[in-house]
């Protein structure tokens, strides 16, 4: 490779980052807006004088926003453009961050707190779409585990935002005015993403679907070289000349394998305990001797493990493949799962144990659950209707989001620790063996090649 053909490959990979990066700022404020709420919910429960039913409402409002935004994202970005899509999630991110801030009642609240939701469901299916539509095939992998990445770390800079809003002032001033400020401070990060996003260019599966080949052709050369770029281009004009991008064709025999892969591995993502560890974590962790700070400490920790570990799927997934991650990672999950379940069994739950397990069903879950559902989900549809069926399978991850958020409670009070953690057990074997026996390895294939799979079989 000679000298000049080196430096415009670093050239396109440092485009690629670029453009992967403002993406998965969706992820962040993904991250952001979901965890920002667990810091102002005592001081917004005090300050309006919430009953319990209504502290709940209060603080899961959004997650029903995440339904209707998953919902209509898919067809809106379908009909209008991912980019454009994702610069009006960023608009949602910022109407919901200067409305959460200024409520007279509960009522304006809940309908702020709604619409970041609508905002949290678009980009949450949107974000990693647009970058698997971009991302070159042998890096497609790790650039969308990026998305899952910023959602962590969204989620530990909004703790520290919390914590350091609340040292501020007092008790008192913290009622009437801290928990605002924290809820206020996601117009930062949004109003960046909004920015950012004209950085970046329209999909080119997009562009090649509504005619606009050029563009397209200019921003695959860009992405994967002249060449390669050319031969993608053909194979997305051939795909898409045998599709018809219509609903019916989303449950057409051909792609049905393909649709229920997504809807389960959506599913399973959320009812297989993470919820539910972290839920149960600060008690588990105080009961163990982390004294007054427990709070604060186990969510560094938790934090830290799920970075870490959420770094291990990025380097490893383009190297060992989904498959291979997913199959590991829950075999993880499972022996911590019964581990959990076996320590509340026999009354030891403040054991070290349970610590060690539940840091390690943590870093099972980071390094396969967390991130690569979301990758196989962008990879395994058909251009004309991947907006569609990504709300589809994102719809069906905020349904078990919601299902978990009712159920654990209920669970932990009627089944007790360890048949609660049992459950989640079955959960994860369940997808253990639908992954070995149902779920293809895409590692380093494009979205075409994927495409034709299911067409083939």
């Amino acid at each position: 490779m000679s000298s000049k053909e080196e430096s415009t490959m670093k050239a396109n990979m440092k485009y690629v980052y670029l453009v992967t990066t403002v993406a998965a700022l969706g992820g962040l404020l993904f991250g952001y807006d979901t965890a920002v709420i667990a810091g102002a919910i005592g001081f917004l429960q005090s300050k309006f004088e919430l009953s319990s039913a209504m502290t709940g409402w209060a603080a899961s409002s959004a997650i029903w926003g995440c339904l209707f935004g998953a919902m209509f994202a898919g067809y809106a970005s379908d009909k209008l453009g991912r980019k454009k899509v994702l610069l009006a999630t960023a608009i949602l991110f910022s109407l919901s961050a200067i409305g959460s801030a200024l409520p007279n009642n509960l009522t304006q609240f809940v309908t702020a707190r709604f619409i970041g939701g609508l905002g949290v469901g678009a980009a949450s299916m949107l974000s990693p779409l647009y970058i698997s539509e971009i991302a070159p095939a042998k890096l497609r992998g790790m650039l969308v585990s990026l998305y899952q990445l910023a959602i962590v770390l969204g989620i530990n800079f909004v703790y520290f935002v919390n914590l350091k809003i609340a040292n501020v002032g007092t008790e008192a001033w913290n009622i009437e005015m801290g928990w605002r400020y924290m809820l206020g401070s996601e117009i930062i990060p949004a109003l960046l993403f909004f920015i950012l996003l004209f950085l970046v260019p329209e999909s080119p599966r997009w562009l090649t679907l509504n005619g606009k080949e050029d563009e397209a052709a200019t921003i695959l050369e860009k992405v994967n070289g002249k060449e390669e770029g050319r031969q993608i281009l053909n194979e997305i004009k051939e795909t898409i000349r045998a599709e018809k991008g219509t609903l019916k064709e989303l449950f057409a025999t051909k792609f049905r394998r393909a649709l229920i892969i997504g809807l389960v591995l959506a599913l399973f993502s959320q009812i297989t305990g993470i919820n539910a560890i972290i839920y149960y974590a600060p008690e588990i962790f105080r009961d163990i001797g982390f004294g007054t700070d427990s709070a604060l400490q186990q969510t560094v920790i938790i934090g830290f493990v799920n970075t870490i570990f959420t770094f291990v799927a990025i380097y490893f997934i383009d190297r060992m493949g989904r498959r291979t991650l997913l199959l590991l990672g829950l075999s993880g999950m499972i022996i911590c799962l019964l581990g959990t379940g076996l320590v509340f069994y026999f009354g030891h739950s403040s054991s070290l144990w349970t610590l060690i397990f539940i840091l390690g069903f943590i870093a099972s879950f980071a390094s396969s659950l967390g991130p690569i559902p979301w990758v196989i989900m962008s990879e395994i549809f058909p251009t004309k209707i991947r907006g569609l069926a990504m709300s589809f399978a994102t719809m069906t991850l905020w349904l078990g989001v919601v299902a978990i958020t009712q159920f654990t409670p209920i669970m932990l009070e009627n089944l007790g620790g360890a048949y609660t953690f049992w459950t989640f057990m079955a959960n994860a074997v369940f997808l253990l063996i639908f992954v070995y026996k149902r779920v293809p390895e895409t590692k380093g294939r494009t979205l075409e090649e994927i495409e034709k799979s299911w067409k083939d079989k």
